[in-house]
Formats: structure tokens, C-alpha cells, sequence
């Protein structure tokens, strides 16, 4: 089973008004990024998708912004304030940072978001036709901040926790769970500010294309006390045992779940990915839905043969969901993209999905969500 790709168009977007009534358009002036810190003006999105970057560095000698994979030297005008145009920029979310008289810093008008193992400055370039995760006047679900001890780690957790709206409305129900994991270098607050996922999640619930669910946004990362040596990054033995024997029976207990595996998913993003397919398929007994968006597979040495990936599978798991962005890094887009190949060859049910024009970034992982959660959990 394979979904087709998504015939997105690829251009800038805003709300605009139009006859009295809001719809999706395209920029029509320079508009300042909703990632900007409140009352700054700058960065501001072109229409064209460039973005111009203006900062007040008075005793600066030389300054850059690297944005898009690409640096841009700032010119200080007669005003005194550094300036400078990009190059369009690709649709979706850009980590950026910029460099004053050789010191790496965040952009002083922008919020700051977790990514490659540092906060750095963020900016969202919005696609046309595109407003999933905007912001809608709909009914809204809550994101918790959850801190508990865990005694195999002996140390303290942090988990973000979507709870969708009827959570509190409905206090005689119980929900189905999705475990989402981030990447490498980012932690559990990625979904919640990156990711767009409490919008996602609120218009999916709205229009009634998915199940209201409880989502936990785990820190997935966890480090054995008594461990010597560097581990490895892709074998997730020590994080797998924490999952099944502290993660998932704390949420049981503290949360109002479905506690069976037909109620429980599990997913991630890149090396969260990695994570969820192995332990979603060594724990058939826990999971019964399993994604990967920009990673999949089981890790470390994945093999793909009938030994790995026996077509029991396919009366275990209601749904196994793989996706990419073709514009990935070519060894990350071919390594998924030969898995969904092998598994059709095993005979292996699965959902591939290929995000057209993104790379390993959030948009790709935005779409892979709006995609992937509203297959959970039907009946």
C-alpha cells in the first residue's frame, strides 16, 4: 500500500482579507515573520520568498546571518543599522544564526528554538493554499510541561503532553495515546514550537479527521547511570527499557489512556524515527501503530530481510507509515527510500509518503503529522 505524493504548491502565504472574508493568499508586501519576538519588526518574509534581516548593532564591525544553508553579509547603512536581503528562501521552518564580529549569536528580534543541540533564532516561511498548522478559531487542546523522576536514569524527566480539548470537558473519558519523539539534536519541545503540532492536532480534531488523542512528547534520550564509554547513538537498548518499564506505565497511571495496544502508537522524527520502529516492533504487545518521518528502520545494523521484517507484521500493526522529503540529504533519502522498497518486496503492508521540495526539516515532519495522525486509531 503506498499513499501517492502530495501535489503542495510551494509559495508564500499569509491570511489575508479579502471582500470581508479570510483566506489563504499570497504575500502581497514585505510581512514580518510570525517566529519575530512581539513588537520587532524584522526579519520581514518578501513576496517573493527572500527575507530581509534588519539589526541595530552599533559598534559592530562586520556582521552575517547564515540562513538556508548560506551566509549573507549585513551592509550598515547611514542609519546606523546593519541590513541585508537573502536569496528566496524554501517554504517551512529555518534554524538561523548570526555572527557579530566573529561571535555566533541569536538574532536579538527573533524567538529561540532547540535544534542541533543549541537554541538558536527560527524563521517560518509560510507555503500558498497551506494553513493546517495556522492557528484557527477552533476548539483548543492544552500542551502540559510534565517533570517526574525516573529511577532507572536516576535523574528527572521532562515531557511536553498534548491533551485534546474534550480531555477536560469530557472527564468520564479515556484517550488513545501517540508517543511522538524529536530528532537528534533537539528535545521534547520541538512538536510543540516547531513542529506547529497543538494547531495540527486541534484543526485535524475540528473537522473531525481524527481522534481526539492524548500526544507525549517525550525527551528521548536516556543514559544508563552505570554505563562506561561512549554509546551509540542508534542502539536504544537503555532507552527502550526506560519506555516500556517507566514512560509508558507513568502515563497509564497519571493520565486518562487507553491502555491497550490497539489505543497506543508510537513515533518519531529522524533519529526518533529509528527509535520508534524499534522498539514499536519489538514490543508488538504495547504498540499497534508505528511512523517514521525522515527515519526508520531497526537500528543499529538494520537488517531487511524476512528474519527482521517477518510478514507476521502485518497482522500485528494496523498501520506502519514511512516518509521522506525529497530533498533530503541523498544517503538519509535513499536509506528510507530502500526500506519501503524491501518491504514491499518482503510482502510487508506499509504507508510511504515522499514530502515534495522539503529536506530534513520541519515542514517535511509537519506534513508527515497532518498525514499520519489521522490514520490512528479508527475503528
Amino acid at each position: 500500500m503506498r499513499i501517492s505524493k502530495l501535489s503542495l504548491l510551494v509559495a508564500a502565504v499569509l491570511l489575508v482579507s479579502c471582500g470581508g472574508t479570510k483566506q489563504v493568499g499570497v504575500l502581497t508586501k514585505p510581512t514580518s515573520a510570525t517566529t519575530n519576538l512581539e513588537g520587532h519588526e524584522y526579519p520581514k518574509i518578501n513576496p517573493d520568498l527572500s527575507a530581509t534581516f534588519r539589526n541595530d548593532f552599533p559598534d559592530a564591525k562586520t556582521v552575517t546571518v547564515n540562513v538556508g544553508g548560506k551566509n549573507y553579509p549585513l551592509v550598515k547603512g547611514e542609519d546606523g543599522l546593519w541590513e541585508v536581503t537573502t536569496d528566496p528562501l524554501v517554504v517551512g521552518f529555518h534554524y538561523y544564526t548570526m555572527n557579530v564580529d566573529g561571535k555566533r549569536i541569536s538574532d536579538p528580534n527573533s524567538k529561540e528554538f532547540y535544534g542541533s543541540n543549541f537554541w538558536q533564532s527560527g524563521i517560518d516561511v509560510p507555503e500558498a493554499g497551506v494553513d493546517y498548522y495556522l492557528e484557527k478559531k477552533v476548539p483548543h487542546g492544552e500542551i502540559e510541561i510534565v517533570k517526574y523522576h525516573s529511577d532507572l536514569t536516576n535523574a528527572e524527566r521532562t515531557t511536553w503532553v498534548y491533551l485534546p480539548p474534550q480531555y477536560k470537558k469530557e472527564q468520564d473519558r479515556r484517550f488513545p495515546v501517540l508517543y511522538l519523539f524529536h530528532g537528534a539534536g533537539e528535545d521534547e519541545t520541538g512538536w510543540g514550537t516547531q513542529g506547529k503540532l497543538g494547531n495540527i492536532m486541534d484543526n485535524l480534531i475540528a473537522k473531525k479527521e481524527a481522534e481526539p488523542m492524548i500526544i507525549v512528547m517525550e525527551h528521548a534520550v536516556a543514559t544508563d547511570p552505570n554505563a562506561t564509554g561512549r554509546q551509540n547513538m542508534f542502539d536504544f537498548t537503555f532507552f527502550e527499557k526506560v519506555m516500556v518499564e517507566e514512560i509508558v506505565p507513568y502515563f497509564d497511571a497519571h493520565y486518562r489512556t487507553l491502555t491497550d495496544r490497539d489505543n497506543r502508537a508510537i513515533c518519531g522524527l529522524s533519529l526518533g524515527g529509528f527509535q520508534s520502529y524499534t522498539i514499536g516492533l519489538d514490543h508488538p504487545e504495547m504498540f499497534g501503530w508505528i511512523g517514521g518521518f525522515s527515519g526508520s528502520g531497526r537500528g543499529p545494523n538494520d537488517r531487511r530481510d524476512a528474519e527482521m521484517y517477518p510478514k507476521s507484521i502485518n497482522d500485528q500493526y494496523h498501520v506502519l507509515y514511512i516518509s521522506i522529503g525529497t530533498d533530503e540529504p541523498s544517503g538519509m533519502y535513499q536509506g528510507i527510500h530502500d526500506l519501503h522498497v524491501a518491504l514491499e518486496g518482503l510482502g510487508i503492508n506499509h504507508i510511504y509518503y515522499e514530502s515534495p521540495g522539503t529536506g530534513h526539516e520541519w515542514l517535511t515532519w509537519r506534513r508527515s503529522l497532518y498525514q499520519f495522525a489521522p490514520m490512528l486509531f479508527k475503528k
